[in-house]
């Protein structure tokens, strides 16, 4: 018997621990799969709808439209870049508003030759200022798509393809596969194409619907750690109540190494020699971030600060900071969330938008810039800041400049989240009052106690 009991008291431990390690790689895979879902933006995605419009001898016409049903996330320059994989042979004969990167081999065709012969193109948009007769609508804006919440009208691209080498019916024809989009960079993980009712024109003069021959959605997320392993913003702190400025957390975006300087790559002091040619080397095109030389390397910094308290109202000034060397931001928007903003009077110098992901709870802004004003962010330099300040009333059920209370929850850069300082460093109030109140008998008291000690030398 000792033998088998012996035997038991063995097994049991290496049943838990396999069991312990099995619910962990559950767990990771969750997590993982879970990574696209934005709280502030649930429903937020892109949605690339290839329409039907038009049969030819050997394939089709369609047009292909993204719609940028994100919140605030916009696509920047230079802008998407949209591939696939045929599910046969197919080709493009013709592009209008947008062109593949590479045209492929088509030495085996003998007449007219295809625009591209790939099994796997990849599709980009035309700038602005092409000509009219390669144009359609909505296309031809260099890449560059606008959130739903700052500009639907151009929250749209699109551009025309025709396809040959493939089905000329509904049965026949196949959906591509693969499809991918960088916007510029990784980021976006795309789902599979599912054909799905066609859709519905309408005519200019609104008497007349039409439809497409055939029609299919793709449905693209994204995740803020595919786009990028390491933050890309962070906030810093400050109040008139306390002299303490609470800095961004070191290296939130980063650290400077041993090597940093103006050749590795990693960060530039802003008086380095010859600033402008290590920027942009001669003859080289180079897109990822050079930032300037801070403990946080981060390339945008967000600066919330208390600034003044009033009988019934109290006001905030924000400042945005661009340190990376290589990026000017166009549209930039950002997105913050405060228990005060059901309450906010008055903005200025930046466009606002609530943002109601939850019913009933009005905690999120959305902040851009003013067009032609302020709405293009500057790289680092004298002039790579932006500024704001916001005017809010007090609720006297919630109000409180008491345990950070002021401080924003959460803050958002240009769609992502921004590393925040933690709670237990933010300016809080003085230890002997509990609220910052303007106190009259002050200077009353001061002057009383100058007259005493006057007096008192006579």
């Amino acid at each position: 018997m000792e033998p088998s009991s012996s035997l038991v008291t063995v097994s049991v431990p290496k049943i838990s621990a396999f069991t312990i390690l099995l619910l962990f790689l559950i767990s990771c895979s969750t997590l993982t799969s879970t990574e696209a879902y934005d709280a502030l933006d649930p429903n937020g995605n892109i949605t690339i709808k290839w329409d039907v419009i038009q049969w030819t001898p050997d394939g089709y016409v369609a047009v292909v439209t993204m719609y940028n049903f994100q919140q605030y996330r916009h696509i920047q320059a230079p802008g998407w870049t949209l591939g696939w994989t045929w599910a046969k042979k197919e080709v493009i004969w013709n592009m209008m508003g947008a062109q593949t990167t590479e045209q492929g081999d088509c030495s085996k065709f003998k007449g007219n030759i295809p625009h591209c012969c790939k099994k796997d193109p990849t599709v980009v948009d035309l700038l602005p200022g092409t000509p009219y007769n390669q144009q359609i609508a909505n296309c031809c804006k260099g890449g560059v798509i606008n959130s739903w919440a700052q500009d639907p009208a151009n929250a749209v691209s699109s551009f025309q393809i025709s396809v040959g080498a493939a089905g000329t019916t509904n049965k026949t024809v196949r959906v591509p596969k693969n499809i991918t989009l960088r916007a510029p960079g990784p980021g976006y993980t795309c789902g599979p194409a599912k054909i799905v009712r066609p859709t519905k024109f309408i005519s200019a003069d609104k008497r007349r619907i039409t439809q497409a021959l055939m029609t299919w959605n793709i449905t693209c997320t994204y995740s803020q750690f595919l786009a990028q392993k390491t933050p890309t913003c962070c906030v810093s702190l400050s109040s008139f109540y306390n002299d303490t400025i609470v800095s961004c957390p070191t290296c939130a975006c980063g650290c400077q190494n041993s090597t940093t300087g103006a050749g590795s790559g990693t960060c530039v002091h802003p008086d380095t020699p010859h600033l402008a040619s290590v920027i942009s080397p001669p003859g080289k095109s180079d897109n990822t971030p050079l930032v300037q030389c801070t403990s946080h390397m981060c390339p945008i910094r967000v600066h919330w600060h208390v600034k003044l308290n009033y009988k019934e109202y109290w006001r905030v000034k924000v400042t945005i900071t661009n340190f990376n060397y290589r990026m000017n931001y166009s549209l930039w928007n950002m997105v913050v969330q405060h228990p005060n903003f059901d309450n906010l009077t008055k903005i200025f110098s930046f466009q606002y938008k609530s943002l109601t992901p939850y019913e009933g709870l009005n905690d999120t802004a959305m902040l851009w810039g003013v067009k032609f004003y302020n709405d293009f962010l500057s790289q680092a330099g004298p002039l790579g800041n932006v500024q704001s300040e916001l005017l809010f009333r007090k609720d006297k059920s919630t109000f409180t400049f008491e345990k950070g209370w002021a401080f924003p929850r959460r803050i958002y850069f240009n769609g992502d989240n921004c590393v925040m300082p933690p709670p237990d460093a933010y300016p809080w109030l003085p230890n002997d009052s509990s609220r910052p109140v303007i106190s009259l008998p002050l200077p009353v008291m001061t002057l009383f106690l100058s007259m005493a000690f006057l007096f008192a030398h006579v």
